[in-house]
């Protein structure tokens, strides 16, 4: 007889006879609701907690089990005039909307043209999960650790950065939108400028305003953000900080050309400002191994290096690092400090076990076949249902295609019609920190199977035609 099954049967009838006597009543004892349910003692004390925990039972060792004293029902709030709030509170950061928006959960059925993570399906989660196991029987993980992380996990990052930074230049933090933040704060003072790819990532748009930072675009094309147009920003605003992912950028998928590299970093140098490089995408390459991180060939410590784990393996393993020499480097780790003095000490222990272990490159082989599958199914399906539009940037890597519709469509009415079809897809209109060189809407292709994405594109096709 199932364990779980006896358990329902005790709660059912534990709670029907503590609902119905008042409270101080005694209840059956342990060996008398094991006899009348056939069922452990350890299955009946188990249900008693359960019970005990929701505030029904009084359990007095020795004594036996009683019907707790009833809770005071609450009473019904008087509507108040909370109006006051706004005076107090004043503007709202710009950006807001938007963000909750990209990280708004699907509803149950609806086809996702728009996540910023993996599919459940394209995640390790056994891996994970059994690491994590692992991490919580070692005692050591709960104790306190270096505010900056575990220096064998600092090390592992460090290695990924192409040698151009140690294990004691970064700091471990909770995910990679946190590390940003922590870097536009820590960079830059309220009122500063910030220089960033036109479109970006608008997570960085987002954190960049609540820091209080004025968000200057620099426009960038198939190959990467152009190093004649940053040379101009640099010298008409004074920023000291540019905000770049030169590795199939977020939303458009374009990756920053090896004869432009060199070009961006001289121009930062000149500036004598830092260049915060958002390696997202590190490990979600799909047609060759990327180039190294543009910090790996920065001798003088002006790329301030940013890469996380959750795009690659999920959104519940929240960990990042950032990385930079010398006095750059002591302020991110006084910034962290500020924010939660340090990541979680087991889900740290379970992340080096994880991409330390076997388990990782697999997943990463895996993982690339999987998003070359997706990746080619979304692009053949623009193709078909919508031949009259420019077909997007092949993606390289990431999880996104970033597609141009006709000059005069309204995205954010596109969207909308989408989603009357069951279909979520994202407006390009949020990724720009000035207006918009054309509509566009961003598609992710990592969150849903190549079934469900021909099928997206046909539904999305249809709202175009309607708008």
């Amino acid at each position: 007889m199932s364990d779980d099954n006896a358990s329902a049967r005790v709660i059912q009838d534990l709670r029907a006879s503590a609902m119905a006597a008042s409270p101080g009543s005694r209840l059956p004892t342990v060996r008398e609701l094991t006899t009348r349910h056939q069922a452990s003692a350890i299955t009946v004390s188990r249900a008693i907690r359960i019970l005990a925990a929701e505030g029904l039972l009084d359990t007095q060792p020795g004594r036996g089990t009683f019907v707790a004293a009833r809770a005071p029902a609450p009473t019904a709030r008087a509507s108040a005039d909370l109006a006051w709030q706004s005076i107090a509170l004043g503007p709202r950061p710009a950006g807001e909307d938007a963000l909750a928006a990209l990280l708004a959960v699907p509803r149950p059925g609806a086809i996702p043209l728009s996540s910023g993570y993996l599919d459940e399906d394209l995640q390790p989660a056994a891996a994970l999960g059994a690491a994590l196991a692992r991490a919580a029987r070692h005692p050591a993980s709960w104790q306190r650790g270096p505010v900056e992380g575990r220096e064998d996990l600092r090390a592992w990052f460090a290695r990924g950065a192409g040698g151009g930074l140690r294990a004691e230049d970064f700091t471990i933090c909770p995910g990679g939108q946190a590390a940003l933040s922590t870097a536009l704060r820590a960079l830059a003072a309220p009122g500063d400028t910030v220089l960033v790819e036109s479109p970006t990532y608008l997570g960085a748009l987002a954190a960049a305003r609540a820091a209080g930072l004025r968000v200057v675009p620099v426009p960038a094309d198939n190959a990467g953000v152009r190093p004649d147009l940053l040379a101009a920003a640099l010298r008409r605003t004074g920023s000291r900080l540019f905000y770049c992912q030169p590795l199939f950028a977020n939303p458009h998928g374009a990756t920053l050309a090896p004869a432009r590299r060199a070009e961006v970093l001289a121009e930062v140098a000149a500036a004598g400002a830092f260049l915060l490089e958002d390696d997202y995408a590190r490990d979600l390459a799909i047609d060759a191994d990327p180039a190294p991180p543009l910090v790996a060939t920065d001798p003088a410590g002006h790329v301030v290096y940013l890469r996380s784990l959750t795009k690659s393996a999920a959104p519940g393993l929240r960990v990042a690092a950032i990385g930079a020499r010398g006095p750059a480097g002591a302020r991110l780790r006084a910034a962290r400090v500020l924010d939660d003095f340090f990541v979680a000490g087991p889900l740290q222990q379970a992340a080096l076990d994880f991409v330390t272990s076997p388990a990782w490159p697999r997943h990463l082989r895996a993982l690339r076949a999987a998003l070359r599958t997706r990746r080619d199914a979304l692009l053949d399906a623009i193709r078909r249902h919508l031949p009259n539009q420019d077909p997007p940037l092949v993606p390289r890597g990431g999880l996104h295609a970033w597609l141009r519709l006709p000059d005069g469509t309204d995205d954010v009415a596109v969207t909308t019609a989408a989603a009357a079809r069951n279909v979520v897809v994202f407006p390009g209109r949020p990724w720009y920190a000035a207006e918009p060189d054309a509509p566009h809407l961003r598609l992710t292709f990592a969150a849903a199977p190549p079934a469900l994405l021909e099928e997206g594109v046909h539904r999305l096709a249809q709202a175009i035609a309607e708008g």
